[in-house]
């Protein structure tokens, strides 16, 4: 667990924001191995204190990547790993799909029959 900690690190001058780049070096550690599915991550504030950064930075970070399917957050139990950095792919790619069948006015249950047409193709 605290290996993971060792490899992620921000870089001040660089024009992405902290958050990001905190997600990206969490992202790199996943698809590296460093942190596997069902491994727990340290706490946010431990994770802060060695990157130096404020806490909330990393917990932004950690809800993008639970949003991405790459975290799962349980109560008394923590952050732990979930997902792969395949699944993650899968999930902004829907998330994208929705937004567009949006965009062009189609419902969430025609999207889903027409995803559901073309899979039986």
């Amino acid at each position: 667990m605290l290996s993971i900690i060792k490899n992620v690190k921000v870089n001040r001058a660089e024009p992405l924001d902290l958050h990001e780049q905190v997600a990206a070096e969490l992202r790199r550690a996943i698809a590296d191995g460093e942190a596997k599915p069902g491994e727990r991550l340290p706490p946010a504030k431990d994770l802060a204190a060695v990157l130096g950064v404020n806490t909330n930075t990393v917990l932004r970070a950690l809800r993008t990547l639970r949003d991405e399917g790459l975290l799962e957050f349980r109560r008394g139990r923590g952050v732990t790993v979930s997902g792969t950095p395949e699944q993650s792919t899968i999930i902004e790619r829907a998330r994208d799909l929705v937004q567009l069948a949006r965009h062009h006015g189609l419902a969430t249950d025609e999207l889903v029959a027409l995803i559901q047409s073309l899979a039986n193709t």
